[in-house]
């Protein structure tokens, strides 16, 4: 890696567990991390964040090898790993924090980022509008160690998806 200049993206598609390890098996990611952006609270613990008073979403945010992987594929990644037309909740888990986000660091992210969801919507794969949000990155909050790399830690060999 060496010489490699890294790029970084973070995306919210329900509990950070799951999302997390959805994007560890992907060639080019190489590193993640689970926390909370979007929100008005700094430094918020995960305790915090499930009381819905800090407008933060779970999110992972990760390091990628832009000559491995290419932001247009982490973004079909991220539509195939939730439903992106829930409001406010994935699967059991419901709040704010559970929403669907896209968290853009440059304007090329952001252009890539609207092209894919418009292409996505007119696609007819949902029979709902995709509610995903587009919104520049804001400060990162790393959640508490005990949720990194959650499933690995626990024996989980893959996210069930």
């Amino acid at each position: 890696m060496e010489g490699t200049k890294l790029q970084e993206a973070t995306f919210a598609a329900g509990c950070f567990w799951h999302v997390e390890d959805a994007f560890m098996q992907i060639k080019g990611v190489e590193m993640t991390e689970v926390g909370f952006m979007g929100g008005h609270t700094s430094n918020p613990s995960y305790k915090q964040v499930c009381t819905k008073t800090t407008g933060h979403a779970e999110v992972v945010h990760l390091l990628y090898d832009p000559a491995r992987v290419t932001y247009a594929q982490l973004l079909e990644a991220f539509w195939s790993m939730h439903d992106p037309t829930q409001v406010n909740r994935q699967g059991p888990d419901v709040g704010d924090q559970y929403r669907t986000a896209i968290f853009y660091y440059t304007e090329e992210q952001r252009r890539q980022a609207e092209e894919s969801k418009a292409r996505h919507q007119a696609s007819g794969e949902y029979d709902r509008p995709i509610a995903t949000e587009i919104t520049k990155a804001t400060t990162f909050w790393r959640a508490e160690e005990y949720h990194q790399k959650y499933f690995q830690k626990h024996g989980i060999s893959h996210c069930p998806a």
